[in-house]
């Protein structure tokens, strides 16, 4: 009994902390704007408005980087906001983009699409409570994520959706002639959900420094991609997702290679 007493209290300190402290604004504005796409990208998947919901994934993408790197900037991170953008983050990149998909095209395959959608939903919290985890671990490289970060899986599952909205492909059509769209949104589905549950290491771009000075080519890199992105939006925003959510399967397979050739190196030496 002494357990769920000692729990009592500290949960009763802290919302007096809370209450004494107050929350920081700026960051959790952020959060909050985060979670409003989120919701609003469901709200337009269920009218059937699936470019709305797809470039709602977009911008609450857009959002939830923001709100770390301010909190940072700021210097105002707190517990309190952590645990709001892990429960954000749960809306709009795990129960918006497995509705959108789901309502979009995996809706005709009965079982196996709503089943696909939970799967995605379920690993989407499992990365987050593994993220939330692993937060404080000293021996977690800063350099890359343990799995694919769920933004990243929200963005291609949605920007799937987008770039067959732009050529006016339903998901009911038939890709070339040759497999049922319903079907590659059910593998991505799956791919995706699959990918944020594994040891895979993906680049997480945290030892960038933006105070840093950048060569003059950074630059023309930058307004390069903006143009792209102004262009094209969907196939270039898909694109650069589909070869991030790949790039962590590339240093797995370089990893394997490299290991065995040192083994092999290290048998001929001795």
């Amino acid at each position: 009994m002494a357990e769920p007493k000692q729990r009592s209290l500290t949960r009763e300190t802290d919302n007096h902390t809370l209450r004494g402290r107050g929350i920081y604004l700026l960051p959790n504005l952020f959060t909050s704007a985060s979670l409003f796409s989120g919701f609003y990208a469901i709200v337009s998947a269920m009218n059937f408005k699936f470019e709305q919901a797809a470039v709602a994934i977009f911008i609450a993408m857009v959002l939830d980087g923001l709100d770390g790197r301010v909190a940072r900037m700021t210097n105002t991170q707190s517990a309190f906001g952590a645990e709001y953008d892990s429960l954000s983050d749960m809306v709009s990149f795990g129960v918006a983009p497995a509705l959108i998909m789901y309502v979009w095209a995996l809706k005709p395959l009965g079982k196996l699409g709503w089943i696909a959608a939970f799967i995605y939903c379920a690993c989407a919290a499992l990365r987050l409570a593994r993220f939330n985890t692993k937060l404080d671990d000293p021996l977690q490289d800063k350099r890359y994520f343990q799995g694919l970060p769920s933004p990243a899986a929200a963005a291609l599952l949605a920007g799937f959706v987008w770039v067959s909205y732009e050529y006016g492909i339903s998901g009911r059509e038939i890709f070339f002639g040759v497999i049922q769209i319903k079907w590659l949104a059910w593998g991505l589905t799956v791919f995706a959900a699959g990918s944020m549950v594994s040891d895979l290491k993906f680049y997480s771009g945290k030892d960038v420094n933006l105070r840093e000075s950048v060569p003059f080519v950074t630059i023309l890199a930058i307004m390069l991609a903006f143009v792209l992105i102004s262009y094209s939006p969907p196939e270039v925003l898909f694109t650069v997702v589909l070869v991030y959510a790949l790039s962590g399967y590339y240093l797995w397979v370089r990893c394997f290679f490299d290991k065995n050739h040192k083994l092999k190196r290290d048998t001929i030496q001795e």
